[in-house]
């Protein structure tokens, strides 16, 4: 596909049966206005390497609930003949759960655990792309991420164990990301409304990629939009060594265009869930993923000194190999297949 055709349909599916391998995810996130609770639903493509037939549908589910510091996660995995996905519109069906441009329902039930939606999600921001455009058409990275609809605002509720939580003018983001496998070591990263500046939106990530034996330094595109204003640090010959992170935390610069950006990403290991992602070429990889992040901000534009804080809206996740965490990866996973 074409950037000026993605640009016009960025929830276009990418994803044509093939030997490659594939994963495509379209989710959503969303923040409550003031409190530690955030809610992420993911509905998925997956398919192994070599085997087309192999093809599935997951559905993810995570409330996360700072305040009792209990976080619900529930998987479910269906067939590929039990899931549509953009074949006559850009509807993404998984099972029963439904998303849709402006909406989404679905259920997840493991024992005697579950969790259920039914959310509705309005917004007029502009695509945001983490990458310069040219690098949405090439080969490399094999991982293509983008925010289709930054500052959702996201009503209706969620239902954990048939206890209802209302969501009402909770803000977030729908997203699109895919690619023939995960990246090798990564984190990612968004805030949509800092606590002192609600009207910013920032996305960035730091990403290592492994070629044989060896790896790449790290590289890390920051987009940042700040009064009216869209800052892209992510020109590929700037983004390597202005990064790194480790359990629980992240620190990153940008400098470009007379841009500079000093900032950093926490959060206690308990506001965490860990969840096993499989891997097209095979294997798992470990997904750390939390919500309920700090974030922190310095650095100037323009000559101009700016500061961006929040306590409890950032997304952060890391992708990982490694089991050193001491997260167990969650098991509630309901299989159809």
């Amino acid at each position: 596909m074409k950037f000026d055709e993605l640009q016009e349909n960025v929830n276009a599916v990418q994803y044509k049966p093939g030997k490659s391998g594939h994963y495509e995810s379209f989710f959503v996130r969303a923040n409550h206005p003031s409190k530690p609770l955030a809610f992420w639903i993911r509905y998925t493509i997956f398919q192994p390497k070599g085997h087309p037939e192999k093809a599935i549908g997951e559905l993810w589910a995570i409330l996360f609930d700072g305040e009792n510091n209990k976080h619900h996660a529930l998987k479910a995995e269906y067939p590929f003949s039990m899931c549509s996905f953009g074949q006559q519109d850009n509807n993404i069906i998984i099972g029963d759960a439904v998303l849709t441009a402006n909406s989404l329902t679905g259920a997840i039930k493991y024992g005697n655990k579950n969790i259920k939606w039914d959310l509705e999600y309005t917004g007029n921001s502009q695509p945001l792309f983490l990458f310069p455009p040219k690098l949405y058409t090439t080969k490399l990275p094999k991982a293509k991420s983008l925010v289709s609809l930054p500052f959702a605002v996201f009503n209706g509720y969620i239902s954990v164990n048939n206890e209802r939580l209302d969501i009402k003018n909770w803000v977030g983001s729908q997203n699109h990301n895919w690619g023939s496998k995960h990246t090798d070591h990564y984190a990612w990263g968004q805030v949509c409304g800092f606590d002192n500046e609600p009207d910013a939106f920032l996305e960035l990530a730091t990403a290592q990629i492994k070629i044989g034996p060896l790896w790449t330094p790290f590289m890390t595109p920051v987009v940042l939009r700040y009064k009216n204003t869209e800052y892209a640090l992510n020109t590929v010959t700037k983004t390597f060594g202005r990064a790194h992170f480790g359990y629980f935390y992240w620190e990153f610069s940008a400098c470009e265009n007379d841009v500079e950006l000093n900032g950093s990403l926490f959060a206690l290991k308990e506001d965490f869930v860990c969840l096993p992602y499989y891997n097209p070429p095979g294997g798992v990889k470990y997904c750390l993923n939390t919500k309920i992040a700090s974030c922190n901000i310095t650095g100037s534009i323009h000559g101009q000194e700016i500061v961006l804080q929040t306590t409890n809206r950032a997304a952060f996740e890391i992708l990982t190999d490694d089991s050193n965490h001491r997260l167990k990866p969650i098991e509630e996973i309901e299989k159809y297949i």
